[in-house]
């Protein structure tokens, strides 16, 4: 029976690799996939989805307007949808993405951040948090040994950044991944943060 998964975490989780690796599960026992990415996040560009350990492969570009149902029925037939980025999905879409699985009988697979970096749900991780038939947590670990549950915005001196547009694309040298104790710590100036998560050469994975 088709669902509609959520795979949620904080960022540095992993959770494009895991995309990448159910769509090549569905494809290596002879099934079909499409991956879907919003047209926000172009930091690989356009069209591609691409992980930190260097996996990637082709999407279809959506973007925040566009109805998902129509999108993948226009498609020829596939046996499983990935999502990335999902939180940059408007309730309307994460609506659709249940359409898919309800009408079209495929299941959707949904991967995306949970909380912003104040700590605020993205809408589309609040409706599918509500409305995903099963919830699954990617997890990761923060710089003090604790599970990073949390997204902190940093500036050049490693100090909270606090106000600002819900959605401004960066990786490891803007967002760093906390626990719950260290996100307040540092959203509240007790101290500041440098990018815990470095870049490393793929020799090194």
């Amino acid at each position: 029976m088709a669902k509609l998964y959520f795979y949620y975490s904080a960022m540095n989780a992993g959770k494009t690799t895991h995309l990448l690796q159910s769509s090549h599960n569905y494809r290596e026992r002879g099934m079909t996939s499409l991956i879907l990415s919003s047209s926000i996040d172009d930091r690989y560009g356009q069209g591609v989805v691409t992980s930190r350990i260097g996996l990637s492969a082709p999407s279809i570009i959506f973007n925040q307007s566009e109805d998902l149902y129509d999108l993948v029925k226009s498609q020829p037939p596939v046996d499983c949808i990935l999502v990335d980025e999902a939180q940059f999905l408007s309730k309307a879409q994460v609506f659709q993405l249940g359409d898919i699985v309800d009408q079209i009988h495929v299941p959707v697979l949904a991967y995306g951040l949970r909380t912003d970096f104040q700590g605020e749900l993205f809408e589309g991780s609040q409706y599918l948090l509500a409305w995903a038939d099963e919830l699954k947590e990617l997890k990761t670990i923060c710089h003090t040994g604790k599970k990073a549950t949390m997204v902190v915005r940093i500036d050049d001196d490693g100090k909270a950044i606090k106000t600002g547009a819900q959605i401004q694309i960066g990786g490891n040298e803007r967002y760093v991944s906390v626990s719950r104790a260290e996100y307040k710590r540092i959203f509240h100036d007790e101290g500041s943060i440098k990018p815990s998560q470095i870049s490393l050469p793929l020799d090194d994975i």
